[in-house]
This record gives structure tokens, C-alpha cells and sequence, in this order.
């Protein structure tokens, strides 16, 4: 999950494992129409009458409507090889539907031929086979049954009836550390059995990780954190040892272990041990962060896997693939993520635009009001928190949210580039997150956004 919880004495947070940010005082009421505010007023708001694309509700939340309405989408993302669709929070109804439309749009229109998901690239392997046409269809559900409800099956299901006629099938790819920070052991695990045949010298160290790891294993790095700290220094300090001796040698004996394997064997193995050495020090800064004595940015650890995930997937991919890549906003924005003046991460899309130019796309996603999905630590719980739904006040002055209130009649979903917005007094500084806000400059965080009327927590949501 890209977000995580608040809990009372600390703000909340929203980057997994990482981020967090005190709920912003309610905003003033709306004015003259119910969706103008003080926003309607800023050239910014001006400027997005003019340039935002109006799409009616009914026809853009529908995920098997035809198309033909998201067709300035493909004029803003152009020749990008990786388009971010992002979401403000999950577990939210509209932004299910409205990334399951535009993904078909995507791969239907423009031949995009990978899905990329925040979702452990370990795990992810088995969820691509199945994607594939491998196994009956029920075994979407014990393949899954382990991760967070973020509106990844529907998706898959889409993908899996798609690729039985396709003549380019599309692939499912993972990006994220194990668990989302909760358990190295989806990682380790692999690892171990690929050093069974590739360097058995080296097994004893994988599996010191594994039997460590497994003391605070949890669905979560909401509920990893606290068992990891409770563990014992030296067993804490053990584990990020064994995990470094393993890379260094792992990579030592590349030549080895390639010629026992094979080439591909060997790079998902390497790329597994980073993920578990990724998610030991994320689940560290997170303890850390959990106890007020965290560093700034050190949610970035996360950050960094992710994004060097897709740059894999991209190397491993046919040179003419084209990549949706579904995460949380404050994943995909190219500019830090701060709260309360506090630079919390470096995120993904930052990475992502530093390698990839404009070949990156960030689409934001987010709503004008209804309600949300607020998450709040609770470690007793299966995840480590709970999730609260939380109306949403009206949208702050200064806000994305506010300047679309202002631009897009009530009714409508807007889209629009932001590539060529204004820059300058007026722009939108912040954005949603949950039931608060990160402070970013959007237009330079975000390539478009597209933000609905209203949102609703999704059904079948019991966290």
C-alpha cells in the first residue's frame, strides 16, 4: 500500500511506509455554485477552463464504455514508454473504475503491453503467469489473498480475458518491496532456493535472513515496524549484516551462479535480494519513524526500489513495450513529498523522470469531495491500521482540487495536461492525500490530472 496510517500522537501517513502528514484544518466552505472557491479567483483556475478536457461522469467511470471520450488522453502522454496513473488514496470506488477504464484505453488504443502494479516484484511473477493463462480462474484469489484490497484483481481479471485473444498478450509486473515493507520473506524465500543450485555456499546467510525475518513477518509495514522493534539489537543488526554479506557476494559471483542458472535466473534472483535489503531498511526507518527519531527523507528507500523496479522491467522487456504503471500519487509525483514543511521522501516518479525524461508520464487522480479512505494505525489489527471513512472537506484554497472546482461544471470528471500550465503566484501547491494534503507544486509534480466530483470508500472494504 503506498499510504500509511496516522495514529494519534504523529501525523498521518502516506507513502507505505513512510509519509505522513497532519489533517489539514477544514477548508472555508465553497462559494456561488457550491463548487467555486477563493481558487476560481487564480490564473491558475482560469487557465484550466480553458485547456481541461469535461467528461461526463456516466460515461468515464463505466470501465467497458466505449473510448472514443479519452481521446485527448493520448495526445497528452504522446510517445511516453511509462504512464503513472496515480490515486489520491486507496480503497476509493471512482478511482478503481476510472484506472480500469483508462487501462483498457491504453492497451486497446495504444498498445501498451505491460501492467505494472504497486505490488511486490517478487509476488508478482506467479500473478503474471496467471495473467497468461496459466491455472483455473479461481486462482486469482489464493494468489492475492495475502495483499492489501487496492484494486488490483479487477485489473487482472481484464487483463487475463484480454490476453485469450490477444495477438500481443499484456504482462503483469510488480515493482514494489515485499509486502509493502510487511515481511522480507516473499523475497528471501526465492533467493534461498535459487542459491540451492546456484551457490549452496552462500544458503547459510540466506537462510540466518530468513529466520530472523521471520520473527516480525507481518501483511504490512504498518504492523512490521513495531514487531521489528521490539526484536533485540543484535538480532535486528544481524539481519541487515547477513543481508549485506549476501548482496556483495551475490554479486561477486555473478559468473558462477549465471553459468549454473542462466542469465534471466540470476537477474530476478539479484533483484529479489535488493528487494529484501530495500525492505529490511525500510521496515528500520519506519520503526524509527514510528518513535520520532526518524531521518528526513529515509521513506526513499522504498521510493528508489520501485522506480529501479520498472527500469528492470523496461531492460527486461521488448524494446518497443510500453508500460501503465498504477501506484498511489504520492508515488508517481516527480517532486518531494512534504508535510508540514517536512520532506518526508524522495518518491518514485522523481527517480523515473531523472532516468526517463518525458518518457515518464504522471497522471494524478483525485476528487473534488465526497469521502475518503483514512487510515490509522492500529497494530492489533491484520495490516496494522484500520480505515476510517472520512468525509472530505471542501477543497482547500491553494489546492489542485479547488482549481478544478472552479474550471469543471459539478457533474463532470476533468482531465488536462500540465506540462504547459503556469507557473507562478496562483499555481496549485498542494494536492489530497487522504483526508489531508502533501505540498508539492503540482503542475511541476504532475504531468495531468484528472480529478472526479465526488468519491465513495469501495465496497467490501473491512480493514
Amino acid at each position: 500500500m503506498p499510504s500509511q496510517p496516522s495514529q494519534p500522537s504523529q501525523p498521518s501517513q502516506s507513502s507505505q511506509d513512510s509519509q505522513h502528514s497532519q489533517p489539514s484544518e477544514p477548508s472555508e466552505p465553497s462559494q456561488a455554485s457550491g463548487r467555486q472557491t477563493s481558487a476560481d479567483r487564480a490564473p491558475f483556475t482560469h487557465w484550466l477552463r480553458e485547456h481541461a478536457t469535461t467528461l461526463t461522469t456516466l460515461t468515464t467511470l463505466d470501465p467497458d464504455a466505449p473510448l472514443d471520450d479519452l481521446g485527448p488522453l493520448q495526445d497528452l502522454i504522446g510517445d511516453a514508454r511509462v504512464v503513472g496513473i496515480g490515486e489520491s488514496s486507496h480503497f476509493i470506488h471512482e478511482f478503481d473504475l476510472v484506472r480500469r477504464r483508462l487501462l483498457r484505453f491504453l492497451v486497446e488504443r495504444c498498445g501498451f503491453s505491460v501492467l505494472a502494479f504497486e505490488y511486490g516484484f517478487s509476488e508478482a511473477f506467479d500473478l503474471d503467469t496467471w495473467v497468461r493463462g496459466a491455472g483455473p480462474d479461481g486462482d486469482l484469489e489464493r494468489l492475492t489473498g495475502a495483499a492489501l484490497p487496492i484494486g488490483m484483481q479487477e485489473p487482472l481479471r481484464s487483463l487475463r480475458l484480454h490476453n485469450r485473444t490477444a495477438a500481443r498478450p499484456v504482462r503483469f509486473a510488480g515493482i514494489d518491496i515485499p509486502a509493502a515493507g510487511g515481511s522480507l520473506l516473499p523475497a528471501l524465500r526465492p533467493v534461498a532456493d535459487h542459491l540451492r543450485e546456484a551457490d549452496p555456499e552462500a544458503l547459510p546467510l540466506a537462510e540466518t535472513a530468513i529466520d530472523i525475518a521471520g520473527r516480525f513477518a507481518g501483511e504490512s509495514g504498518a504492523s512490521a515496524a513495531p514487531a521489528w522493534a521490539r526484536l533485540d539489537a543484535t538480532e535486528q543488526d544481524a539481519l541487515t549484516a547477513a543481508l549485506a554479506r549476501l548482496l556483495v557476494r551475490f554479486r561477486a559471483t555473478e559468473p558462477l551462479q549465471v553459468a549454473r542458472t542462466g542469465r534471466y535466473a540470476y537477474e530476478v534472483a539479484l533483484r529479489r535480494l535488493e528487494a529484501a535489503s530495500h525492505a529490511d531498511y525500510t521496515v528500520r526507518a519506519m520503526a524509527a519513524l514510528f518513535a520520532g527519531t526518524g531521518l528526513t527523507a529515509d521513506a526513499s528507500s522504498r521510493e528508489i526500489y520501485m522506480a529501479g523496479s520498472i527500469l528492470w522491467h523496461l531492460e527486461h522487456a521488448d524494446p518497443d513495450a510500453r508500460v501503465v504503471l498504477m501506484a498511489h500519487n504520492a508515488h508517481l509525483q516527480k517532486e518531494p513529498a512534504v508535510f508540514d514543511g517536512y520532506p518526508m521522501a524522495l518518491p518514485m516518479g522523481q527517480f523515473l523522470h531523472r532516468a526517463l525524461g518525458d518518457d515518464y508520464f504522471a497522471l494524478g487522480v483525485s476528487s473534488v469531495g465526497g469521502r475518503t479512505a483514512e487510515m490509522r494505525l492500529e497494530e492489533s489489527t491484520r495490516f496494522g491500521f484500520t480505515v476510517d471513512d472520512t468525509a472530505l472537506e471542501a477543497p482547500e484554497p491553494g489546492s489542485i482540487e479547488a482549481a478544478f472546482a472552479g474550471a469543471v461544471p459539478a457533474d463532470a470528471v476533468g482531465l488536462a495536461g500540465l506540462r504547459s500550465a503556469p507557473r507562478g503566484d496562483g499555481t496549485p501547491d498542494r494536492t489530497r492525500i487522504q483526508s489531508a494534503y502533501v505540498h508539492t507544486p503540482v503542475a511541476d509534480a504532475f504531468d495531468g490530472m484528472l480529478c472526479v466530483p465526488s468519491s465513495r470508500v469501495a465496497d467490501g472494504i473491512d480493514i
